[in-house]
C-alpha cells in the first residue's frame, strides 16, 4: 500500500501531462446540418392533420388603350391563404382566401385590399369511385377552368374559361353546392357531376344548374380536385375531358385536350386546348350564344429551368361581329424552384373584329407554398 501511495503522484502526472498532447485530445464532432424548416402543418395523428400554405402573385402591367398610350399598373395579382387537411381517415376539407388585382386601377379608382373566400369545400371519399363533396369550388366546365393558379403554364387562365362567372353571379368561376367524382380502370377514367346554385330569382325557387364532366388520361392519372398547368416533365400525361353545363334555358358545352410530356435531356412539352359554347339564352342574357377557344403550348428546357410558350384565342359571337376577337402572345417562363418560385414575362396582341387592336406587356412574380 505504501509503495502504491507512493508511485499514485508520478502515475498522475505522468496521465495529466498525457492528456495535454495532441494525441490524445479528441476531435470534436462535426456539427449536424441544419434541419430544414418543418412543414406548416398541425398534426393531431395520422388521420387528423391541418396544412397551412401561401400564394403571392405581383405583377407589373402595361395595357395599351383604344385612345393611345398604355395603362400601367403595379399590383398583387393574388395573394392567397391555403388552409386544408383531413378531419377523419376518409374526409377532407380546403379552404382558401384571396386578395385579388391588389392596388391595381380601374376606371380610376385603386383597387383596395378586399379579402373573399376563393374556395371551402368539404368531400368525403365513400370510395375511390365515389366521393362527394359541398361547398365553394371551381365548377367541372373544362380542363382550364379545375387548373390550379399556382400551376399554370402561362400568366393566367383562359380569356374566356370564366365567361359564366359574371352572368351567374360566381365566385371568379366558383359556384355553391355539391359535386360527386370518382375514378375506373385504374384511376385513367374520371368523372365529375354537381348541382350547383347558380342564378336564383327573387323567391329563391329557380331551377338549380347541373354539371358534368368525363376525362380519361391514357398515360399517367390525375386523382386530385386541381388539375395541374404544367408538370414540369415529372409527369407524362395524355387526357381528353368533356362537359355540359345548364341552367334553364341557359347551357353549355365544352371538349379540351392536355399534353405534357417529358423528352430527352430533362426537357418536356405542354400543350392544351379548351373549347366552350355558351349559350345564354332567356336566363343568362348577358351571355349571347358564342364558341371560345383557349389554347397554349410550351418547351420547357430542363437546364436553365426555362419555358418558352405560345398562346391563341379566339371568340366568335353568333350572328354579329361586335364581341369578336382573337388573342395571340408568346412568353418566357423561367421556373426556377418550379411552381413555388418562378417569374413570367408575356405579351399578349388583342385584335377585335370591331375596334383597335391593342397591345399588353405583363411581367409576374409568383411565390406559392402548400
Amino acid at each position: 500500500m505504501r509503495r502504491f501511495l507512493g508511485l499514485l503522484p508520478a502515475a498522475l502526472l505522468a496521465l495529466h501531462a498525457s492528456a495535454q498532447t495532441p494525441e490524445a485530445t479528441p476531435t470534436p464532432a462535426p456539427a449536424p446540418p441544419p434541419k430544414p424548416p418543418a412543414m406548416a402543418m398541425v398534426k393531431v395523428n395520422d388521420d387528423t392533420w391541418i396544412r397551412l400554405g401561401f400564394l403571392l402573385q405581383p405583377q407589373a402591367d402595361w395595357l395599351q388603350t383604344a385612345a393611345g398610350g398604355y395603362g400601367q399598373n403595379l399590383f398583387v395579382r393574388r395573394v392567397r391563404v391555403l388552409l386544408g387537411g383531413s378531419l377523419t381517415k376518409d374526409v377532407t376539407f380546403f379552404f382558401e382566401t384571396d386578395t385579388p388585382n391588389l392596388g391595381k386601377t380601374v376606371a380610376g379608382t385603386k383597387t383596395g385590399a378586399t379579402m373573399t373566400v376563393q374556395d371551402a369545400f368539404v368531400e368525403w371519399k365513400v370510395a375511390n369511385e365515389f366521393q362527394l363533396g359541398g361547398g365553394l369550388f371551381l365548377v367541372p366546365l373544362a380542363r382550364n377552368t379545375l387548373q390550379s393558379a399556382a400551376s399554370l403554364l402561362t400568366l393566367d387562365y383562359g380569356t374566356y374559361s370564366f365567361s359564366f362567372s359574371a352572368p351567374l353571379q360566381n365566385v371568379v368561376g366558383r359556384d355553391t353546392g355539391f359535386h360527386a367524382r370518382g375514378y375506373f380502370l385504374g384511376n385513367h377514367l374520371e368523372y365529375r357531376a354537381g348541382i350547383f346554385q347558380g342564378q336564383r330569382d327573387a323567391a329563391g325557387r329557380q331551377a338549380f344548374r347541373v354539371m358534368g364532366r368525363v376525362m380519361y388520361d391514357l398515360f399517367d392519372t390525375e386523382t386530385g380536385y386541381f388539375y395541374t398547368g404544367t408538370n414540369l416533365g415529372k409527369k407524362k400525361i395524355v387526357a381528353f375531358g368533356t362537359a355540359f353545363d345548364a341552367q334553364k334555358d341557359y347551357f353549355a358545352y365544352a371538349g379540351d385536350a392536355f399534353v405534357d410530356w417529358p423528352i430527352a435531356g430533362g426537357n418536356a412539352v405542354t400543350f392544351q386546348a379548351d373549347f366552350i359554347h355558351y349559350n345564354g339564352g332567356r336566363t343568362l342574357t348577358a351571355l349571347p350564344n358564342q364558341d371560345t377557344l383557349h389554347t397554349e403550348a410550351g418547351v420547357y428546357i430542363g437546364a436553365a429551368k426555362v419555358t418558352p410558350y405560345g398562346i391563341f384565342e379566339l371568340k366568335d359571337v353568333h350572328n354579329t361581329d361586335t364581341g369578336d376577337e382573337k388573342r395571340y402572345g408568346i412568353g418566357l417562363a423561367w421556373f426556377r424552384n418550379g411552381h413555388n418560385f418562378n417569374i413570367k414575362a408575356q405579351y399578349l396582341k388583342i385584335d377585335p373584329t370591331v375596334g383597335p387592336s391593342l397591345n399588353q406587356f405583363t411581367v409576374q412574380m409568383q411565390g406559392f407554398f402548400f
